[in-house]
């Protein structure tokens, strides 16, 4: 049975082309495109991993891993950020991090870098960020 991966990421494009990347790569991908769809999704579709955005309208990205992180089980959480021009994405990730996420990456990352995260966090390593 293939890997439940939740994408939220208010970014069309983005959301698409990664949603693309992990489907090609046999994961199960369900997509939202900010935290109060994605909390519904995460409902319906259990997923082992959430990869969410941190600047989004309507819930961000931190309080929907403070959400998630309330949950039996609780998801491996990946946050990813360009900072959406208000702070340096780094600085976003690292609170990510602080309140529940698994491993952060910092926007633009390489398709590589993303599936190397999410076979690492399936894996149970526990290396907890990634910046590329």
């Amino acid at each position: 049975m293939a890997t439940r991966i939740l994408l939220i990421d208010d970014d069309e494009l983005l959301r698409d082309a990664i949603s693309d990347l992990l489907e090609s790569e046999g994961y199960d991908v369900a997509v939202a495109e900010d935290g109060n769809q994605g909390l519904e999704a995460f409902e319906a579709v259990r997923p082992e991993v959430v990869i969410t955005d941190i600047m989004m309208p309507e819930r961000d990205g931190i309080e929907t891993i403070l959400a998630l992180s309330r949950e039996t089980p609780q998801p491996l959480i990946i946050a990813i950020s360009g900072g959406g021009g208000h702070l340096d994405s780094l600085s976003y990730l690292k609170m990510a991090e602080q309140f529940g996420a698994d491993r952060i990456l910092e926007k633009p990352f390489r398709a590589k870098v993303l599936l190397e995260t999410i076979e690492s966090l399936m894996n149970g390593e526990q290396t907890t960020s990634t910046t590329d």
